[in-house]
């Protein structure tokens, strides 16, 4: 199945410098619809408003973390199939099992460069 580039993603992160350099790693893709949320209630609130073919999430947020993040999009009926990446600086094991389990369907470890999050998105999502 052919990826769909204009498909909207999601990029939630805290840190207002790691979205940039996701979004211009997704731009240098090929991927220009990126929207972004600064912590878990925010992404999740658009993730219940809009449809997303793809979300990037870090781990270590306030209020909500991307882990408890990701519990409450696998919870959720009407959103749970939405294709999440986990990105975290710590790449301990017990959190890469956690993600896992909680049904994550990729994991990155910063930092990373385009070539490592294209192989990641197309793991998920098939090649583009």
């Amino acid at each position: 199945m052919a990826v769909e580039m204009s498909m909207p993603i999601l990029v939630v992160d805290d840190y207002k410098t790691m979205v940039r350099i996701i979004r211009n790693l997704l731009k240098q893709i090929g991927f220009e619809n990126v929207d972004e949320a600064s912590d878990g209630q925010e992404a999740f609130e658009k993730i219940k408003k809009q449809s997303y073919g793809l979300v990037i999430s870090d781990w270590n947020m306030e209020p909500m973390t991307g882990y408890e993040l990701l519990k409450k999009v696998r919870a959720d009926d009407s959103v749970r199939s939405t294709p999440f990446i986990m990105v975290t600086a710590e790449s301990k094991t017990e959190n890469v099992v956690a993600a896992k389990k909680a049904g994550v369907n990729n994991y990155i470890v910063k930092p990373f460069n385009a070539a490592t999050l294209k192989a990641k998105m197309a793991a998920v999502l098939g090649d583009f």
